[in-house]
């Protein structure tokens, strides 16, 4: 796996846990609650859970926030704008918006794993205003012009 420069991470209270890859070859690093008191999430309920982190991201990389497997698999929790981005310039706390799309009430607790958080590199581009688009073989088709 290609290593990029360092993620900076700054606790913002002493319980946060510092992101970490649970295998050496995992994409994502888990983000984990840390909260004052336990948060339930009705059935569609949704909130906001903090990390108690904040980061700085090497120039020209994003953070995308995405859903843990198991958690949505047993539980219905997901984050509800999947993926979430964070900003290279954002130094704020690392938020992470859950929904809960399950049947049941769902209790999150701090020091509990939430979200990943995976590393991206962007590709800034400067839009071009234009007359007529270049042609492609989709033409303007669109929500399943290609197939089921």
């Amino acid at each position: 796996m290609r290593r990029v420069p360092p993620l900076l991470v700054r606790r913002l209270r002493p319980d946060a846990i510092v992101p970490r890859r649970m295998t050496l070859h995992a994409a994502g690093m888990d983000l984990t609650a840390a909260i004052d008191a336990p948060v339930t999430l009705a059935p569609g309920g949704r909130a906001g859970v903090g990390t108690g982190l904040a980061i700085a991201l090497a120039p020209g990389y994003e953070a995308q926030v995405r859903p843990r497997s198991g958690l949505a698999r047993d539980r219905g929790v997901t984050v509800l704008n999947a993926p979430g981005t964070i900003d290279e310039d954002y130094r704020g706390e690392v938020i992470v918006l859950l929904v809960n799309l399950g049947q049941e009430p769902v209790q999150i607790e701090s020091g509990q794993r939430i979200a990943q958080l995976v590393l991206a590199k962007v590709e800034a581009a400067d839009p071009q205003e234009v007359d007529e688009l270049p042609p492609s073989e989709r033409g303007v088709g669109g929500f399943g012009s290609t197939g089921s």
